[in-house]
């Protein structure tokens, strides 16, 4: 079950690489001790969907493909995408609500052909490695809180299940949302880990306190000697957390 009150349940972990066999060990590993696995296009353009649909097989899949094209062509990639039958989908909000509704009647359509549980459909408010000037540079005027809130509004309305958003704008959000939304963080370090090219951070247990239902941590697990036990040293920090 993905979820629950075991933090380690409620942990993916991004496994960001091109090569299939370590990820798939990796996934294996991992896949009786956490929530699942985030794959995204770096391992998806190098090993295809039969690659992805097989580490789908170890640990259950979030599959973070950030979406972003005209209706009809995200529609069609959502379908496929349902096939590999991924616990996760993401899409990029700044789409429009056109798309986010096509995807999620593309999503309910395939699902329900294939005789399959739909994907959670998640939507992607602003990168967790943009900060201010990096919005400022590219003409999106006005604090990155504020545009946050306003993609996981429309996200909501368009009739998404979810967002992807920055630990620091969780508390806040969660406010606005309420508790049924679900709001999956990535961009985590716990305290042992350097930040990497991360910009707006915090800890998983910071981001479980500001209201995060799931939490996506890569590197910490899988640049890890033993990945299992990094897990294990992150769920004792969360649980010695106040």
């Amino acid at each position: 079950m993905i979820g629950g009150d075991d933090p380690a349940r409620r942990i993916f972990c991004a496994i960001d690489t091109d090569a299939l066999p370590s990820a798939l060990a990796l996934a294996k590993a991992l896949g009786g001790h956490i929530g699942g696995v985030k794959v995204g296009l770096e391992l998806f353009t190098a090993a295809g969907p039969e690659g992805v649909k097989a580490l789908g097989q170890a640990a259950p899949l979030f599959l973070d493909l950030k979406f972003h094209d005209i209706p009809n062509t995200v529609a069609g990639a959502v379908r496929a995408a349902v096939a590999l039958r991924p616990a996760f989908l993401t899409l990029h909000v700044a789409g429009g609500e056109a798309m986010l509704r096509a995807a999620r009647d593309a999503a309910e359509a395939a699902a329900r052909n294939a005789g399959i549980e739909r994907p959670r459909l998640l939507g992607v408010t602003v990168l967790t490695s943009l900060d201010q000037a990096d919005l400022d540079a590219v003409g999106l005027a006005g604090p990155v809180e504020a545009r946050t809130l306003a993609l996981a509004e429309l996200a909501k309305h368009a009739g998404l299940d979810g967002i992807v958003a920055s630990a620091r704008e969780a508390g806040s959000l969660r406010d606005h949302l309420g508790p049924d939304f679900k709001l999956v963080v990535p961009g985590l370090r716990p305290a042992f880990a350097k930040t990497g090219d991360q910009k707006r951070v915090a800890t998983p247990a910071e981001a479980l306190a500001a209201g995060a239902d799931m939490l996506v941590i890569g590197r910490p697990i899988t640049g890890a000697a033993d990945p299992v036990a990094a897990l294990q040293k992150i769920v004792e920090e969360i649980n010695a957390s106040p």
